[in-house]
């Protein structure tokens, strides 16, 4: 049996031992006869405490105590009642005094050194509590900034977000109105294209109507001037009539060029109609795309904001700082991650050759920067921080 099973044999009779309800005392000087008499080791504070998992480190030291008293006791029970010489009794005595006296000594020794030990590991856990105390205070204080930081950056967005559908209900409430605009226009533009055909109709009937009556009046005037000598009085008996006709013709032909003037009168509203509606729709468009110009602006701060995950620009500078110094592990870049990606500045040039400008490459959520020099790599890494504090670090190897 190896020292590991006998060690979990004694623990196993100590638990059964517990069980039956025996005392520290009773527990702690069955591990040191164990200890002592069966693997042969001299019972400890710190061997005894592994192996009972109770009692102090000031009642430890007083069971061993107790325990080597018995065993003195014991040795002196069994030397006394022999058969032998007084002399060789004494020798005896004093030989097992010595051996105790060391023992003792030794056992003090030992019980100094691990009595220094606990106290430098007592130092240090409270160092390491104090530290751990003032980054918890720190980072606390950290969070909450990065907490009022990011409440207000989400408040600024809701803002945002607010005038932005305030922006997208005035720009569709001017579409609506524009279409509405464009409509009224173009069925003004229909009503006056069909009147103006019906009196460019009607002007053309006016037209053909004068054509024939010219043509009919010089017809009238070379018959009548062919007749004028044979009929003198039948002429000025038909002058009358024929004047009658001529004012009518006249009237007629000054109600025309009345439609006509009325015509070009409201074409010319109409054109400027026409104008003002597309100065308005050129308003209109300049004041879209202003929108959109301002809806762009703000969808890249939005990105820009969610980017940096509301990580304080000062810790994430801190932690760039001591990743780049060399002082973070391989265990503390994992566990840092990706947060602080937003703020990872590329290197300008190669820490190895001084010539190439590193190009940061991702593959399955991987990063590796690389010089295209001397091809000088990070090795994959879980975000851009690890594969910056490693490329820096001039170390080709492989980064966890």
């Amino acid at each position: 049996m190896n020292l590991d099973e006998e060690r979990k044999a004694i623990r196993t009779e100590l638990d059964t031992m517990r069980a039956q309800g025996a005392r520290r005392q009773e527990l702690s000087h069955h591990a040191c006869k164990r200890l002592f008499f069966d693997l042969g080791i001299r019972p400890s504070m710190a061997a005894v405490r592994d192996l009972t998992q109770t009692g102090s480190a000031s009642d430890i030291p007083k069971d061993i105590d107790s325990f080597w008293e018995r065993i003195r006791s014991a040795s002196r029970v069994r030397i006394g009642g022999g058969a032998i010489p007084k002399a060789l009794e004494e020798r005896a005595g004093e030989l097992l005094g010595a051996l105790f006296e060391d023992a003792l000594s030794q056992a003090r020794a030992s019980l100094e050194e691990e009595r220094k030990e606990i106290q430098a590991l007592r130092a240090i856990a409270e160092r390491d509590a104090h530290e751990g105390k003032i980054r918890k205070e720190f980072s606390q204080e950290a969070i909450e900034r990065s907490e009022a930081r990011a409440d207000a950056a989400w408040e600024r967005v809701r803002v945002l977000e607010t005038q932005l559908i305030a922006a997208n209900t005035s720009e569709s409430a001017d579409h609506e109105a524009l279409k509405r605009s464009l409509r009224r226009v173009e069925a003004e533009n229909e009503s006056l294209r069909k009147r103006i055909e019906a009196e460019q109709s009607t002007n053309a009937g006016l037209r053909d109507r004068l054509d024939a009556l010219q043509t009919e009046m010089r017809q009238n005037t070379e018959h009548y001037a062919q007749q004028i000598k044979d009929a003198v009085a039948e002429a000025e008996r038909r002058v009358k009539p024929m004047l009658v006709e001529l004012d009518s013709l006249r009237a007629m032909a000054a109600t025309y060029q009345a439609g006509v003037r009325d015509a070009s009168r409201k074409e010319f509203d109409f054109i400027q109609q026409l104008a003002a509606a597309k100065a308005r729709g050129d308003r209109l468009d300049a004041q879209l795309r202003e929108q959109s110009d301002e809806l762009d602006l703000l969808t890249r701060q939005m990105t820009a904001l969610r980017a940096q995950q509301g990580v304080d620009p000062a810790l994430a500078n801190l932690l760039c700082q001591l990743a780049t110094a060399g002082r973070l592990s391989a265990e503390e870049l994992e566990s840092i991650g990706t947060a602080v990606d937003g703020h990872v500045a590329i290197p300008a040039r190669c820490p190895k050759c001084s010539e190439g400008e590193p190009e940061l490459s991702q593959v399955d959520h991987r990063y590796e920067l690389l010089c295209p020099e001397c091809e000088h790599s990070s090795g994959p890494g879980g975000s851009r921080l690890a594969a910056v504090t490693h490329f820096v670090a001039a170390s080709p190897a492989s980064i966890p």
